[in-house]
């Protein structure tokens, strides 16, 4: 089996270097629970995702952007830093795919295993449970589990651990059938 810490996306290698650099520093919880606010900020604001993603914003104008959060939040200097050298590379749109991987070093680092879970809707304390009781089943111990909700999914879930997914959306369900009616 491939061997998951291993990152190859920009956004996975600006990963590495935080962890490394948190580590070195016996900060990687401090950082972690700074990004993962910043996980959960970047999910409620449409104004951050297109501060992130959209060309129209220069490389200054995100890193003040980011900074401002950092300072707002009273993030970890560490974090703070990586926020600034992040956008000031012209790199901040890959801040998510960051986050995400600093989290999954982070969770390896610990002896636990990352998933994330979408879904169409928001799923409700039980769905929650249920999916947490076949995930620990599944893998043999507990997962760190991280939901986020995109409605074109219609329907259904999707599970990603390390490099492996599990996907059982309605869309792709759709995507199928539609591909199978082209070739009949």
């Amino acid at each position: 089996m491939a061997d998951d810490s291993k990152v190859s996306n920009v956004g996975g290698r600006y990963a590495q270097a935080l962890f490394d650099l948190a580590n070195e520093q016996n900060k990687v919880a401090a950082v972690e629970a700074d990004l993962k606010s910043l996980r959960a900020a970047i999910v409620e604001s449409r104004d951050l995702r297109v501060l992130l993603a959209s060309p129209q914003f220069g490389a200054e104008d995100k890193r003040k952007g980011l900074t401002a959060i950092a300072d707002k939040a009273k993030f970890d200097p560490t974090t703070k830093k990586f926020l600034g050298l992040i956008a000031a590379s012209g790199r901040a749109s890959a801040l998510p795919d960051a986050i995400l991987g600093f989290e999954r070093l982070a969770a390896a680092a610990r002896g636990a295993v990352s998933a994330e879970v979408v879904t169409a809707v928001p799923l409700s304390s039980a769905q929650a449970k249920g999916v947490a009781a076949a995930l620990r089943q599944a893998l043999g111990k507990d997962p760190e589990i991280t939901t986020r909700v995109d409605p074109s999914l219609l329907g259904g879930i999707k599970v990603k651990v390390g490099s492996r997914l599990f996907d059982a959306s309605l869309r792709s369900k759709l995507d199928s059938l539609k591909f199978a009616l082209k070739r009949a």
